[in-house]
């Protein structure tokens, strides 16, 4: 009953990550530059397996799929943080928010699955070559890629319910630059432990379990390739995995600094910067590590460049 007085939240605003105009417009220019690189890398990286019939493989459908994840992920946050970085009225509608959560939660949970099940194909092709083809089935490349996004779903939809059936009453500042859960949670007018330990244990699902899966999968790989006799292929084999490590690293030291320790009553400045890596930084890196390096993809590009300037010819 004493609740009248209390007006349910019609929209949030956020405090960005920075109140200095100067800095600002540095911010947008940089995120700018991340956003286009990140967009045309994961949709040339797209375009490019659809076309060539080289790239038809598991490693690469996987690839596909990672560039899908990436694209939707970084759409879904950088071009609302790069408007408010450019307007002083930096907010969002609730229904925009609990949207926003959604896209994010599914894109990015279906990319660490995704992350996990292209180590594991790597661990095969690198471990067990002979029986790849046999281990790796069209069949079964499309089961792990329909599970890696229905697992986004289900940790999306967890997360989500119990995040939004808070009660959302009177303080409607976001110290944040996107709607997150464990930011949205500091403003919640009611306790939040029931939401927390279920945002922690979908964080055991989606992070602790793929991170353990891949590092099990590289330690496999490695001690594979140290047994190796080529010199070179040896070398490789070490530069690519150590390339593909950076990228876990990075994604989910981030994510696993963010979900999966206590909820703090504040939201610091690190804890912004951090969160950065995985909603910025990583869905840039990745077309870039996983498949720009790659000698196949080099030769498909080369090859529809030079169908491009064959056809401007005639």
């Amino acid at each position: 009953m004493g609740e009248e007085n209390h007006t349910f939240v019609a929209e949030f605003i956020f405090l960005g990550l920075s109140q200095d105009s100067q800095i600002q417009i540095l911010l947008f220019i940089l995120f700018l530059i991340i956003f286009l690189l990140t967009v045309l890398g994961n949709l040339l990286i797209i375009v490019l397996i659809f076309m060539d019939s080289r790239l038809h493989t598991p490693m690469y459908f996987f690839l596909r799929n990672l560039s899908f994840a990436d694209l939707c992920f970084s759409t879904s946050i950088v071009p609302q943080v790069l408007v408010h970085l450019l307007v002083k009225n930096k907010t969002i509608s609730f229904m925009g928010c609990m949207t926003q959560v959604i896209v994010f939660l599914l894109v990015g949970c279906t990319e660490c699955a995704l992350l996990a099940v292209m180590s594991y194909d790597r661990y095969v092709a690198v471990c067990k070559p002979l029986h790849y083809s046999t281990i790796m089935t069209q069949q079964v490349c499309l089961q792990l890629a329909t599970g890696s996004w229905a697992s986004g779903a289900v940790v999306s939809l967890v997360d989500t319910t119990f995040t939004f059936q808070l009660p959302y009453q009177g303080q409607n500042i976001i110290n944040h630059y996107f709607c997150e859960p464990p930011a949205l949670l500091k403003l919640a007018s009611a306790d939040t432990y029931r939401t927390e330990m279920a945002i922690f244990a979908m964080g055991v699902v989606i992070l602790l379990a793929p991170v353990s899966l891949i590092l099990a999968s590289y330690w496999n790989i490695i001690s594979t390739v140290i047994q190796m006799q080529a010199g070179e292929g040896r070398l490789k084999a070490f530069s690519t995995c150590g390339s593909h490590l950076i990228v876990v690293v990075l994604f989910y030291g981030s994510g696993i600094f963010t979900y999966m320790r206590p909820n703090s009553k504040t939201i610091k400045e690190r804890d912004k910067m951090i969160s950065v890596f995985y909603t910025v930084v990583t869905p840039m890196l990745n077309p870039i590590i996983y498949s720009l390096r790659n000698k196949d993809v080099k030769g498909a590009l080369r090859k529809l460049a030079g169908r491009k300037s064959f056809s401007q010819r005639r």
